[in-house]
């Protein structure tokens, strides 16, 4: 589906800011997962990497972190009209919470066949009891996210 609101040079860059931090997060010795969430405008309303390790809480997810942050500031619990940008496909939690917030458009970059919960494992979205379905977006930037990931991967195996 075509996006009338921003060009795809506007998403390229909200996705660059997902990158950006899941970059952070690697520094961080976190898994290098980015999320950004904008508003209805493209304007951005928060940015975080995963933070599991670092808050001693395995729900500290990229995703999480945004939607928590923009809830908060906005007084609601839903977020309807807007687009979350994660540099790999939620895993079911995640999957889950956006749901619940009413996200409007999810783009995601690298495809995530062991942990994932949108296109992989239980795809939440498409449960008869799934209330609410974002439109979907994979393979945004799919090629860096995926090196971002396989690169912090291989640095950590020992042989």
């Amino acid at each position: 589906m075509e996006d009338d609101l921003m060009t795809p040079p506007a998403r390229l860059g909200h996705m660059e800011r997902a990158l950006d931090e899941a970059r952070a997060a690697a520094a961080r010795g976190e898994v290098p997962v980015g999320a950004v969430l904008v508003d209805p405008t493209g304007a951005l309303v928060a940015a975080a990497g995963n933070r599991t390790r670092e808050l001693a809480d395995p729900s500290a997810h990229a995703e999480m972190l945004v939607i928590r942050e923009a809830t908060a500031r906005l007084g609601s619990e839903r977020l309807p009209d807007h687009d979350l940008y994660v540099t790999l496909e939620p895993c079911p939690m995640c999957a889950a919470v956006i749901s619940f917030a009413r996200i409007r458009r999810l783009y995601y970059g690298a495809p995530d066949p062991k942990g994932g919960g949108v296109e992989h494992g239980p795809r939440i979205f498409s449960h008869a009891t799934c209330h609410h379905r974002p439109e979907l977006y994979p393979g945004l930037r799919e090629d860096e996210a995926s090196a971002l990931l396989k690169t912090f991967f291989s640095s950590r195996r020992t042989d």
